[in-house]
Parts: C-alpha cells; sequence; structure tokens
C-alpha cells in the first residue's frame, strides 16, 4: 500500500437546518465524524473533497453547494494511523469544506470505510466528534452559514 499524502480534507456536511452528517469508522467503533480523506498525488483539494463525499457517502458534491471555507488545521497524525504516512511525517495539514444539501439525504457507505450514519442537529453533533478539529468546524456553521446568505 502506498503512503498516504499528510494532506487532507475535512467535509461537513450539512443542511439548511443545521442538521449535520456524521460516520461511524469501521476500523474505530465509536469514532465518529465528518467526511475526510487524504489528497492524491496531483489532485486539487477541491476534488479530493468531491471524490472522498462520494467514495464515502455516494452523495455527489458538484450537485450542491460545495464551499472551500479556506481555513487549515494542521495536527498530529493519530500514533494509530501513523504507518499510514511515510516515516518522519508526524502532522497532517487538513482543509475544511462544507457542503451545504437541501435536506437530510439518504447516503450509501463505503463498508470497508464506515459503520452507520447519523444526522444530528449541528452542537450534538459537535459533541459526538472525536477529532478537536472537526467539532471547531461544526461549531462554526451557524455563523458560516450566516455570511454565505448575507
Amino acid at each position: 500500500m502506498p503512503y498516504k499524502l499528510p494532506v487532507s480534507t475535512l467535509v461537513v456536511i450539512y443542511t439548511s437546518a443545521l442538521d449535520v452528517l456524521l460516520l461511524e469508522r469501521a476500523d474505530h467503533p465509536g469514532y465518529w465524524q465528518s467526511v475526510t480523506g487524504s489528497q492524491d498525488e496531483g489532485e486539487h483539494l477541491r476534488e479530493t473533497a468531491v471524490r472522498e463525499v462520494f467514495e464515502e457517502t455516494g452523495l455527489e458534491a458538484e450537485r450542491y453547494a460545495l464551499t472551500d471555507w479556506d481555513l487549515k488545521n494542521v495536527y498530529e497524525i493519530y500514533p494509530v494511523w501513523q504507518y499510514r504516512y511515510p516515516p518522519g511525517i508526524t502532522h497532517n495539514t487538513e482543509h475544511v469544506f462544507g457542503l451545504e444539501l437541501p435536506d437530510r439525504l439518504p447516503v450509501r457507505l463505503s463498508p470497508r470505510e464506515h459503520l452507520n450514519f447519523v444526522w444530528l442537529p449541528w452542537q450534538d453533533a459537535a459533541e459526538k466528534v472525536f477529532s478537536p478539529s472537526n467539532r471547531a468546524a461544526i461549531l462554526q456553521l451557524p455563523e458560516r452559514m450566516h455570511h454565505v446568505r448575507n
């Protein structure tokens, strides 16, 4: 298996009512998150976001409002996933996107990656995710929607 690039996207999928889609990781049951995934060599970040949304949910992000939040988080790679990266790489740069859907839509999970999904109000979703950067992104939703609409 080739090593992952230490660059990823986090895509917060939400509705206009501020319900947020969370996915439960197959490799760590009980770990809930938004769509996330590493950039492929030569891929633009928006392409990474679109690809990951489709792979993990079956949703076609290009059909909806996909927004680059111009926000990036640099964090230490969790030890449990360190083997996926080249030796000596300890940090990942995560680029945050938002995907607004008109309503809660059915999703098609990738069973290799996720066990379950749930739609939750944004406050509950922020409490449920394991990642601090994912939590911070979800907590920004009300303010980000306000800016988009005005």
